[in-house]
């Protein structure tokens, strides 16, 4: 059953998975670093080392990602004390938790840079480009995917953080509202992700693919977004 696998292409697939994963909770350890807290750091997650950052779960599902092309991964989330942030909890929360999406859309835009410089057609070919291709999909889709505002995803204190800095009463009752709701943010996204394998039309795919394909056009251009998501 497996004679068909793509052996390369899924090794190139774990390890970008990997390293996309590992830049985001490392990003997650040093935003909490910075604002106050020493808590990941002590507990050894102020490191780019992977293997601090892997979760049995989250890993199997990025082997199975890998494997298969569909489903997601995770790494262990970084423990901190929002109480030691200098902000309030929940805007260095917020703080804390867009660096992990931030991050992945950083390492993409290192990845286009050397890209951008080539003229059009001239992208290149093999190897190479297939890492390049892999680490630019991961990282704009795992950036867009973790900013949507469900609990446990980071947009859900991405969110909260905004809510609470705006600082006006309506502002003030939404995000009451919102954390409120954060009960029901994990079983509402098992059971979008479920769903989206029996509907004719993917609800994530629906939500996610315009700003995806927004993110890669004004990184890598019109066609190195097209030569990546064709790749």
């Amino acid at each position: 059953m497996f004679s068909n696998l793509d052996v390369p292409g899924i090794i190139i697939s774990l390890l970008a998975l990997l390293i996309c994963i590992d830049v985001h909770e490392f990003a997650h350890a040093w935003a909490a670093f910075r604002l106050g807290d020493d808590t990941a750091q002590r507990m050894g997650r102020l490191s780019l080392n992977p293997l601090v950052h892997l979760d049995p779960l989250g890993t199997i599902m990025i082997l199975l990602s890998s494997l298969t092309g569909f489903g997601i991964g995770w790494g262990k989330p970084v423990p901190y004390n929002p109480r030691n942030l200098r902000l309030d909890v929940r805007t260095g929360g917020g703080l804390v938790a867009v660096a992990g999406p931030v991050s992945n859309l950083l390492l993409a835009i290192l990845i286009a840079l050397p890209l951008r410089l080539l003229p059009v057609g001239a992208l290149p070919e093999g190897l190479g480009w297939d890492i390049l291709t892999a680490l630019a999909r991961i990282n704009i889709g795992l950036a867009v995917f973790n900013l949507l505002p469900i609990f446990p995803l980071d947009g859900h204190s991405v969110l909260l953080g905004a809510l609470t800095a705006v600082g006006t009463r309506w502002a003030q009752r939404w995000a009451d509202l919102w954390a409120r709701w954060q009960v029901l943010g994990p079983n509402l996204l098992i059971l979008v992700i479920i769903a989206d394998n029996f509907l004719p039309i993917s609800i994530l795919s629906g939500i996610l693919s315009p700003p995806i394909v927004t993110l890669c056009r004004w990184i890598f251009g019109p066609y190195g977004c097209w030569r990546i998501l064709t790749s």
